[in-house]
């Protein structure tokens, strides 16, 4: 994916740079807690491949691919000669983003709703969504606990477009009063089908709209049909 070199003032998919540290670890992975497995001198020359928030993958002079931070890799040079500086939080970031947590506020079945989400991104079109909606109605309180399976149509544009597929479980608790008449919690499974928006803010921040479509199977084998309406904010890593 491509990066922004501020020095160079230009975006490409690679860049080469040189080492002007007496020295720079290599990780086996984006992150302080992957192994150094290997080390890089001063004058030796990298190609930046692509970068997982504060690192960047590099490949070495003979061909082995690590990760180095974005600190080491502020103090290379450029082809002219020119001290690389990485501009924060591009939009490269948000197509390759690992982990996403977002916070919904909208309608469930036409009654105020929460909602919580985390997301791991898979490829940039593919990711998997585990989320926990609660809506307090006037007669019951319903929770929504959903796995489901998204995909991005464009993730490299700043308003991406996708669709889901899920499935999970309805719980449906009735206020006091109605468990009293009879009444009992009923636990359902649901299918949902939805489609959604994410808009990259700036650095490490979305907003997300979607629309979702629920079939509810109930003991009573009936079948429920509910809309859902999520806006929300994100962050991600």
């Amino acid at each position: 994916m491509a990066f922004t070199l501020l020095s160079s003032q230009v975006r490409a998919d690679t860049a080469e740079v040189q080492i002007s540290q007496a020295f720079v670890n290599v990780h086996t992975g984006p992150a302080s807690g992957y192994p150094v497995f290997q080390v890089i001198e001063r004058g030796e020359w990298v190609t930046v491949l692509k970068r997982r928030t504060n690192w960047f993958k590099v490949m070495l002079g003979n061909k082995q691919q690590g990760w180095i931070t974005q600190a080491d890799l502020n103090q290379t040079k450029n082809i002219t000669g020119e001290k690389t500086q990485i501009k924060e939080g591009s939009l490269a970031n948000f197509a390759e983003r690992d982990i996403e947590l977002a916070i919904f506020a909208g309608t469930f079945d036409s009654v105020n709703g929460l909602s919580f989400a985390g997301s791991w991104v898979w490829t940039e079109n593919i990711a998997t969504e585990l989320s926990y909606t609660q809506a307090l109605g006037d007669f019951s309180k319903n929770e929504l606990l959903m796995l489901r399976i998204q995909h991005s149509m464009f993730p490299e544009w700043r308003l991406s477009p996708y669709l889901s597929l899920g499935a999970g479980l309805v719980r449906t608790t009735p206020k006091a009063s109605l468990v009293q008449s009879g009444d009992e919690v009923r636990n359902s499974d649901a299918l949902e089908l939805g489609l959604g928006a994410r808009y990259y803010l700036n650095r490490n921040f979305i907003i997300r709209l979607e629309y979702k479509n629920l079939l509810v199977i109930t003991d009573r084998d009936e079948q429920q049909e509910l809309n859902q309406w999520n806006l929300g904010f994100a962050v991600f890593f």
